[in-house]
């Protein structure tokens, strides 16, 4: 009875006990039992300490071990890796840390190179004739171009970069330019390509070549030529049609050129440097590598360009020889007309490509965008992003700059127009003839905008005579859409500038400026003062005559040294230096001749104005954008509006903020300006002969003026947000020129209000008015 009982309780539990006890038994089974040390094996005692000290004493017995079948087992008597402690020691606190130096381009940082540079061997009897149209035929297409000479003559061609060995040898002259190459090239390009100043340089071929190329191959590519006598074995390339060098080639080469120089004996430079090559890195020339062939053509006497039918000319990377510039222009018009197809027939192999392709998409056709190959048409989120069509006709545009409903086509604005007409009814012609011809009779509607994405996009409704093969005629208007797009966005290199330079900030000060000197003089410490920028200030004092006749007893800008004097007491390491002027006509240009003789040529200026708000940050972008030699910065502020007007009936704020109901930016102002003063004088120089004709056009022209006329600078322009002007009423000088004159009453105008805040004003005088 019991025992029944019992087996009934314990029934539901056996499977579960079966279960474990053969989980258990299968576990014990699987497991190899071994005798395995647990601990590292002891180890010999002659073998020291990683750190130098004894060795440390040997670790427990060894005991059993289980180890799973597929573990593996530590070798018996190697020895085991045991972590090394180092201690920290603190650096010295009187030993500042060691800075670590950045390279000045992130390219020379990662080791990357440019592609190609092209050196070309010219002489003094050719550098004004061959050098120059080689220069216009290859410059511009090309990385760095090069031109090595003997000798020459004093005076340099512009826009080339001439290397004197100042020797007329002509191995001499190669080992030179071999030697420069290497000291001062060789670790910016992958490729070196060496060309007399006779051959004509095809750049897109020779682009092409190199790009195909292995970097790290030791290459001589060019046309083989066999040496005359000597037992040198190999053959060199022929310098008449130029020859490919590689970087690594030069770079073995390099050790061995003083050998060469002494032990090579040769009466040409391209067959010296063969032997050079040959006799010490055992690389030969060849006209083929890897499949790539160098083509080259040589030049018949009396040969005609546009008359050559070789297929040898037409695939020719160079041509050889060129008797003179003129011969030099034509071949290069030849081929640069070869390349445009090709380059036409490329755009629109890649068209029918993407037209295919768009084909097999899941929407079709409709996928693809019109023109083939241009992004599609911006597409607005919201209705402050749509873009603006402006209207226009053939003679006017219903769209201008100052804010005029309409004003008359001129300059580039003329031709685009003109030319949008022309392209239109060429395109016209090519779709319908020979069937129809079409005759442009009138311009009805146009339509442009620009859109950023794409380009401009112009819509024309032209009225036109549409004419049959048998002489019918029919007037028909007809829509067409047309796009220019963008051309490929090019990075302009510029040189390198820091933000370390020193600023000297010109302040000109006037009789009806003075009471706005405190101001300027409080925004300025907060900003250059208290963080003790690299910055001078210098006030110019203008007295008219009379008033300088009254300094001793009334000075009217003593209150404003006053303050100078007060800010140099609070800051002992600012000086505020001033200069006093007399003059009855003050004028920048007049103002800044007194400034730029007191200060070295490369003192970078910015001329400010009494309400300007100074910050750090535009002080560093003052210096960014000015750039010695190369370019100027005339900075747009943000002109605060009336207070009495943007703020009618209520307080206005102690801060003027970025907003579009507190001010604008002042397109019409030149006033602000940053430049140096090598800049200044180069300009100011030019304009002297002007001067002595027109001794008034020192007062009429102001510096903008006189640096877009008197400079080839860019004259950078563009809005600056960290720069700031409170309203302030402005007199305009009646003497200067008539649109200086205007822009600057155009800017007193504007800046009192926006519009709309101008019509609230208003309509509140008529409701008063009314009751």
């Amino acid at each position: 009875m019991r025992l029944s009982l019992v087996l009934s309780v314990l029934r539901p539990a056996g499977p579960v006990a079966i279960g474990v006890s053969l989980g258990f038994t299968l576990s014990l089974l699987s497991v190899t039992w071994v005798e395995e040390p647990c601990g590292p094996p002891p180890r010999p005692a002659t073998r020291p300490h990683p750190d130098g000290g004894p060795a440390p004493p040997p670790g427990p017995a060894n005991g059993n071990a289980a180890r799973r079948p597929n573990a593996v087992p530590a070798a018996l008597g190697a020895d085991s890796w045991e972590p090394r402690v180092v201690p920290y020691r603190p650096p010295s606190p009187g030993r500042a840390a060691k800075k670590a130096v950045r390279t000045r381009y992130i390219s020379t940082e990662l080791g990357m190179r440019q592609r190609l540079l092209v050196g070309v061997l010219t002489s003094k009897s050719t550098l004004n004739t061959l050098g120059v149209a080689v220069n216009r035929t290859l410059a511009h297409r090309l990385e760095r171009l090069v031109y090595f000479t003997g000798t020459r003559g004093r005076k340099v061609p512009h826009g080339m970069t001439v290397v004197t060995h100042s020797d007329e040898r002509p191995i001499w002259n190669m080992y030179q330019t071999v030697r420069y190459l290497l000291d001062h090239y060789v670790n910016d390009f992958d490729w070196f390509f060496l060309v007399q100043d006779d051959t004509y340089t095809e750049a897109h071929r020779i682009s092409r070549l190199v790009a195909h190329l292995s970097i790290d191959t030791h290459l001589y590519l060019g046309r083989p030529e066999e040496f005359i006598g000597g037992d040198t074995e190999g053959r060199y390339c022929y310098g008449g049609f130029g020859y490919l060098l590689s970087r690594s080639l030069l770079l073995l080469l390099q050790q061995h050129l003083e050998s060469c120089r002494n032990d090579i004996l040769s009466a040409r430079p391209d067959e010296w440097l063969g032997r050079c090559i040959i006799d010490y890195t055992d690389v030969n020339c060849v006209e083929e590598h890897e499949g790539l062939h160098y083509h080259y053509f040589e030049l018949g006497k009396n040969a005609d360009p546009e008359r050559e039918t070789d297929l040898r000319f037409q695939s020719a990377f160079t041509v050889h020889p060129v008797l003179d510039p003129l011969q030099m222009y034509r071949l290069h018009k030849y081929f640069a007309q070869v390349e445009l197809e090709r380059t036409y027939q490329e755009i629109q192999q890649l068209q029918m490509e993407i037209q295919n392709a768009s084909s097999l998409s899941a929407d079709g056709d409709h996928i693809a965008t019109w023109p083939i190959g241009i992004p599609p048409p911006f597409q607005p989120k919201t209705r402050f992003e749509v873009l603006r069509w402006d209207y226009f006709t053939e003679e006017q545009v219903y769209a201008c700059v100052d804010g005029s409903p309409k004003c008359e086509l001129h300059g580039a604005d003329l031709a685009d127009v003109a030319d949008v007409v022309a392209t239109a009814m060429e395109e016209l012609n090519r779709k319908y003839q020979p069937v129809l011809h079409v005759r442009k009779q009138q311009l009805v509607n146009g339509y442009r905008r620009f859109d950023p994405t794409r380009g401009m996009e112009y819509t024309l409704d032209l009225q036109v005579e549409v004419v049959t093969q048998k002489g019918h005629s029919r007037s028909v208007t007809k829509r067409v859409h047309l796009v220019r797009p963008l051309s490929e966005v090019e990075i302009i290199p510029m040189p390198y500038v820091t933000e370390a330079s020193r600023i000297n900030v010109i302040l000109p000060l006037t009789a009806h400026d003075r009471d706005y000197a405190a101001r300027f003089l409080e925004a300025y410490a907060a900003a250059a003062f208290e963080s003790s920028e690299n910055a001078v200030l210098t006030f110019l004092f203008i007295y008219d005559p009379f008033e300088a006749q009254q300094v001793t007893q009334n000075d009217i800008f003593a209150s404003v040294k006053s303050q100078i004097t007060e800010y140099e007491r609070k800051y002992a390491e600012v000086k505020i230096p001033w200069i006093s002027v007399k003059t009855d006509a003050p004028s920048q240009i007049k103002v800044m001749d007194i400034i730029s003789k007191k200060h070295p040529v490369d003192t970078l200026f910015f001329v400010a104005g009494v309400g300007t708000e100074i910050t750090i940050d535009f002080l560093n972008r003052c210096r960014m954008n000015t750039i010695n030699n190369w370019q100027v910065f005339f900075p747009i502020h943000f002109q605060g509006y009336n207070p009495a007007i943007a703020y009618h009936n209520q307080v206005p704020p102690t801060t003027l903020d970025l907003l579009r109901d507190m001010g604008r930016f002042d397109r019409d102002v030149f006033h602000e300006a940053c430049f140096y003063n090598a800049d200044y004088m180069a300009a100011r120089t030019r304009m002297a002969g002007d001067v002595q004709e027109n001794e008034d056009i020192l007062e009429t022209l102001d510096i903008y003026d006189m640096f877009i006329k008197y400079s080839n600078l860019h004259v950078f322009r563009a809005v600056e947000p960290a720069l700031l002007q409170r309203y302030r009423h402005q007199a305009c000088n009646p003497r200067l020129s008539e649109d200086i004159y205007h822009r600057c009453v155009q800017s007193s105008l504007e800046g009192v209000g926006s519009r709309s805040q101008l019509a609230m004003v208003l309509f509140e005088q008529e409701q008063g008015n009314s009751t």
